[in-house]
């Protein structure tokens, strides 16, 4: 079979290399073979390339950590999924034409989403999910500021927070990205290169702040977010997307009495497959109802997969970039 191979660490379009592999071998007990059908690029993606993910597989290596796939083969003790089932998945290792994965790591694809979306569909919304509810609490009424909303993590929080009830703020780059985010329901559309964030966040907030903040970007975002944080907010770390790993202030915590959440979702995925298992059906139901779907902003041909690594790497993407595989891998906009 053909798959990628990060053979060195360095920039995605340079280190990524097509090869011909051996196909995987045939399931054991727990394991589930996959068709993969199409594979959504996540930042990750361009971390495992540079060698700068919290995880190191050894060279060479399979990147790609999300995807829609179609079973061809399970192994003993796999009850959820069948041979022919569309699916969705999550392990490093995905980007290539078959994929062999734990049977934590696949549920059932919701039949509404085409290959595109739902190639994007788990890492994006788990991850927005666990932050508003598992570890926010989030509220109805409340209001949740978002930073990055145009990428795929925040346009799934945008979506989700306004699904549970609550008020979005949404934090953007440019103009162009201010409209992905308004598509997704936000609220309140700060552009960052031309407004105060602090300020706009609080005017829109009437002074009060935000009371749940979901942050990917790290770094400035992340101070600008505890400036315009309210009185028992929640500000969730979900990764450092600008590049620096910022301190948290302990005595500013304290004296404006906020809390400093992380969450690491594939750490729940090992740790609590039953609350990644649970969370997968309330989202499933959200897609059916059309309160949610994953925005899809473009999809290549598996030999371009390093080009749309490199594209998510210089930061101007909005939505999904996905990467399609099979040559009947279906596209944005509709069910399979």
């Amino acid at each position: 079979m053909r798959a990628w191979h990060v053979v060195r660490y360095g920039e995605p379009d340079d280190v990524l290399h097509l090869v011909d592999v051996d196909d995987p071998p045939a399931p054991g007990p727990g394991q589930v073979l996959v068709g993969v059908r199409a594979v959504a690029v996540n930042f990750p993606d361009v971390l495992l390339a540079r060698g700068q993910y919290q995880e190191r597989p050894p060279l060479p290596f399979v990147p790609g950590i999300e995807l829609c796939g179609e079973v061809r083969a399970v192994g003993d003790g796999v009850a959820h999924v069948a041979v022919g089932d569309r699916v969705v998945g999550s392990r490093i290792g995905v980007l290539a034409e078959q994929a062999l994965l734990g049977a934590d790591e696949v549920w059932p694809c919701p039949p509404e989403l085409s290959d595109a979306e739902a190639a994007g569909f788990v890492i994006a919304y788990q991850t927005a999910w666990f932050a508003l509810h598992r570890r926010a609490s989030l509220q109805p009424g409340e209001t949740v500021l978002v930073t990055a909303a145009a990428g795929g993590v925040g346009t799934a929080t945008v979506q989700l927070a306004v699904a549970a009830g609550a008020r979005v703020v949404a934090v953007v780059g440019s103009a162009a990205k201010a409209d992905a985010a308004r598509a997704a329901g936000a609220h309140v559309v700060v552009d960052r290169s031309t407004q105060d964030v602090v300020a706009a966040v609080r005017e829109a907030t009437g002074g009060a702040g935000a009371d749940v903040v979901v942050d990917p970007v790290g770094g400035d975002a992340f101070e600008a977010a505890t400036r315009c944080v309210a009185f028992e907010g929640r500000v969730v770390v979900v990764g450092f997307a600008a590049g620096t790993i910022q301190d948290v202030r302990a005595g500013h915590a304290l004296v404006k009495n906020y809390g400093v959440l992380g969450l690491h979702w594939a750490l729940y995925a090992r740790r609590r497959p039953d609350l990644v298992r649970a969370a997968h059906r309330a989202l499933s139901a959200l897609v059916a109802s059309g309160a949610v779907r994953p925005v899809v902003s473009d999809v290549v041909a598996f030999a371009d997969a390093p080009d749309a690594v490199a594209r998510l790497a210089a930061g101007g993407t909005t939505g999904r970039l996905v990467v399609a595989v099979a040559s009947g891998a279906d596209g944005a906009g509709g069910a399979r």
